[in-house]
């Protein structure tokens, strides 16, 4: 076995170092697609089906060894949740707050780039 962590010897892996480069109430903007959107969840490593995984084109599958990030996100047509590994998205500089309107039920107002996650949902 590699330097892998089970996870409650539920079959699940953990690569040996996991680094979430971004965290919850980050704005961040997929680097290909140029949505963004706001970070409320993250997965060390890809926690979502193999429909789904599958479903992505083989030239621009992700690597599933990498944090994945759930977003509120936008693209100026919609709001809606995304599912975005770590290796496609980068910070958004805009300094502009997103729009979906889930955002004011988990965190609180827009500032220095970020939302704060309401207390009512801290872990």
């Amino acid at each position: 076995m590699t330097n892998a962590i089970q996870i409650f010897g539920a079959g699940v892996t953990a690569p040996p170092i996991a680094h979430a480069r971004f965290s919850i109430g980050d704005v961040v903007k997929h680097r290909a697609f140029g949505f963004r959107g706001v970070v409320f969840d993250i997965d060390p490593v890809f926690a979502n089906s193999e429909e789904w995984y599958e479903s992505i084109p083989v030239e621009l599958r992700p690597d599933k060894e990498q944090p994945f990030y759930h977003l509120l996100a936008e693209n100026g047509e919609a709001s809606y949740v995304a599912y975005v590994s770590q290796q496609n998205l980068v910070t958004d500089d805009s300094e502009e707050p997103v729009d979906h309107p889930a955002i004011s039920d988990m965190f609180g107002p827009y500032a220095n780039g970020k939302y704060k996650l309401r207390p009512l949902h801290r872990h």
